[in-house]
């Protein structure tokens, strides 16, 4: 006995990518990517929740790391003091934590949700090179948040032990973890800089070499932007953000020079002319002569003698 089998049909990214779905089916498929990306978020803050406090244990490390902030109980222990100002403060501060651990714990889900609505409409190339991306820009993120962990340890040490009153400084527990989540994301976002090199460079919009020659702008910018980002007015963590910024530039350079050899851009046919110099011509020059004899005409053909109609009395009867 034969299993009849079952015929399968075109599966939704398909018909989202041969532009069969109408708009119902876009709409009905949007309310359901949101309605999983949600639950993936809903799940997110409550793991976020149970992981707050040791991730505030993390992030408060820098700061009870320095003498001022270590409080003396009357048991002879110690513990990290804050200051708090409102009586909610401490459960707003651990649902901001939860919040921003649940949307990084539940980024597999909605960003799969998002990325699932938006391939169909890509082409095989671009989707490649959107995932060449995204494996890039993740890990220069998380490199930037390391180093923005770093430098505000080191900046804490500086700007509250270099006081002039002598004073134990005592900082609020929300103004202070506000201040290390913002440089953690201000360092993530400026290590994605050269990423954005390298779309300029792939999409053909600059070359290699015109990136190499911006060199003394970015080494500025870069400077310029370290000693606004950096919180203390030291040199240490300016210097070290801007360099960490010129050397993604000269890598995204390097990875730019690569890819314009594969394509072989730099050796089109007006490639490093100058401005005054005459430009050559692709076609083989070919000297002007007299001109191709032009064929006589062809005899017209007599006309073809059309039969003569016949009379009316013979096609017609008269009823009248």
């Amino acid at each position: 006995m034969k299993l009849a089998l079952r015929r399968q049909g075109p599966s939704k990214f398909q018909q989202a990518s041969d532009g069969s779905m109408t708009l119902i089916d876009h709409v009905r498929e949007l309310r359901n990517r949101l309605f999983v990306a949600s639950l993936g978020l809903v799940v997110g803050l409550i793991v976020g929740f149970i992981l707050s406090q040791w991730v505030f244990g993390l992030l408060e490390q820098p700061y009870c790391r320095l003498p001022s902030s270590i409080a003396t109980r009357a048991d002879g222990s110690t513990y990290c003091d804050w200051v708090v100002l409102n009586v909610t403060d401490t459960l707003i501060l651990r649902l901001k934590i939860a919040l921003w651990v649940g949307i990084i714990v539940g980024s597999p889900v909605w960003l799969y949700q998002l990325w699932a609505f938006v391939a169909p409409g890509l082409h095989r190339h671009e989707r490649k090179w959107a995932y060449v991306f995204v494996a890039i820009a993740a890990p220069l993120f998380v490199g930037g948040g390391i180093l923005a962990y770093f430098v505000v340890g080191h900046s804490l040490a500086f700007i509250m032990e270099a006081g002039v009153l002598g004073e134990a400084t005592k900082l609020e527990v929300s103004s202070y973890i506000g201040f290390v989540t913002n440089m953690i994301l201000i360092f993530g976002v400026a290590f994605e800089f050269p990423l954005i090199l390298l779309m300029l460079n792939f999409t053909g919009v600059v070359s290699a070499k015109k990136l190499l020659g911006w060199w003394r702008i970015v080494v500025f910018l870069s400077f310029a932007f370290a000693a606004i980002a950096t919180p203390d007015p030291g040199p240490f963590g300016m210097t070290l953000l801007a360099l960490c910024m010129v050397v993604l530039y000269l890598i995204a350079t390097g990875v730019a020079a690569l890819n314009d050899r594969r394509k072989g851009r730099g050796q089109e046919l007006y490639a490093g002319l100058d401005d005054d110099t005459i430009s050559p011509l692709e076609d083989e020059r070919v000297p002007v002569g007299a001109s191709d004899p032009i064929e006589a005409p062809a005899p017209v053909e007599a006309p073809t003698p059309v039969a003569k109609p016949r009379p009316l009395d013979g096609r017609f009867d008269d009823m009248t």
